[in-house]
């Protein structure tokens, strides 16, 4: 028999959840044929089988965590003993990414193996509560009858705990790496903006100034390595577009934004922002952005404290346009007012660089056009 292994699906990530099985055991399948859709790193990856056959067993049930190299499917009408090699081989996305730029240390498994006796564990099953969601305070984190006693005491108080999945769970591992590795500063500006036109397109004038602001100040646009204290200035600018959906928040990348017309980005962006509602946008269109955008003053806030996820080292938020009382031409005026946060890595970023950057940005937003 042989056995068909959760490829490298070429994000960096050493996991996958599963989402939807497309076969049952028992199925005859042809290759090519799609056995199971997973999502990892923010995006709905599809699987091919990589040969036909009978399915003979799925390992895993939809919501499962499944790692990179463990079994997804056992094939009944293979004769050989498994090898041990993944069979098949899913397609590398080619960008320059972190992927191409060693950051930081690996990720290691990340699932949580309880540490408990059979009595405890029978214990927890018959309080029906989830032991992999408990902390053992016993010796070396083994976890005691009170540990799942006041876990089942919890629950009862205040509901049982919805383990994190998808995209929320990847970003909350996103947002603890960096905020364990990421020495952060922001810097809060504000841009007149009463010289543009009516119904200008404000997420596409802060895209052009934040690619000028880039070319002006390149050490902004980079990826930092903190174990090796290197960094990479990107020659090109690959912006991160923070966009917000019921099941957490994808960071599509609009590509090369120096290069490209105001109603080429626009078209750009709607039709990534189209893929991520509809749940198909590749996994390379998620990987290699250079700085983020995060236009959060579409909905609400007016300063905030964007996070910088590695290897990048800047990230720009935008708050809500409002109008305000200014000195203008030795007068009192009431101008709309856009509040710029740009929060930047200070390792390898020196105040004074993000200062110019920042400058850049809002003297390019304070012009007419």
């Amino acid at each position: 028999m042989k056995y068909f292994k959760l490829p490298d699906l070429g994000e960096g990530l050493p996991e996958a959840e599963i989402v939807e099985w497309h076969i049952k055991e028992g199925d005859t399948v042809a290759v090519d044929q799609l056995l199971v859709s997973v999502e990892t790193a923010k995006a709905i990856v599809e699987v091919p089988s990589p040969q036909q056959g009978i399915i003979a067993k799925l390992f895993g049930k939809e919501g499962d965590i499944i790692h990179t190299g463990e079994p997804l499917i056992e094939y009944a009408n293979e004769q050989e003993q498994d090898s041990g090699t993944v069979v098949g081989k899913m397609a590398q996305p080619l960008s320059e990414s972190a992927d191409h730029f060693h950051i930081g240390r690996p990720e290691h498994n990340t699932q949580n193996f309880a540490r408990a006796t059979p009595a405890i564990r029978s214990l927890a099953k018959h309080l029906d509560v989830d032991i992999n969601q408990i902390k053992g305070t016993g010796p070396e984190g083994v976890i005691t009858t009170d540990d799942v006693e006041r876990a089942k005491n919890l629950n009862r108080q205040a509901g049982n705990a919805d383990q994190l999945s998808g995209t929320r769970r990847t970003m909350a591992k996103n947002m603890a790496r960096a905020h364990a590795e990421v020495v952060p500063v922001t810097l809060y500006e504000e841009a007149d903006i009463h010289k543009w036109a009516k119904g200008t397109d404000t997420t596409i004038r802060l895209i052009r100034a934040i690619g000028i602001a880039c070319q002006e100040v390149p050490a902004m646009n980079a990826w930092f390595d903190g174990e090796t204290l290197s960094r990479r200035i990107i020659p090109y600018v690959d912006l991160g577009v923070a966009v917000d959906t019921p099941e957490g928040l994808f960071v599509p990348v609009l590509r090369d934004i120096t290069n490209r017309s105001s109603k080429n980005l626009r078209k750009g962006l709607n039709a990534i922002r189209e893929d991520v509602k509809k749940r198909t946008i590749p996994a390379k269109e998620l990987q290699g952005a250079t700085i983020t955008l995060s236009n959060f003053g579409t909905i609400a806030g007016k300063f905030a404290s964007p996070i910088v996820v590695p290897p990048q080292v800047t990230i720009v938020g935008a708050g809500v346009t409002r109008e305000q009382p200014v000195a203008y031409k030795s007068k009192v005026a009431i101008h709309p007012i856009l509040p710029i946060s740009i929060t930047f890595d200070h390792r390898p970023i020196t105040g004074g660089e993000a200062a110019r950057f920042l400058n850049t940005l809002i003297k390019d937003l304070q012009k007419k056009k």
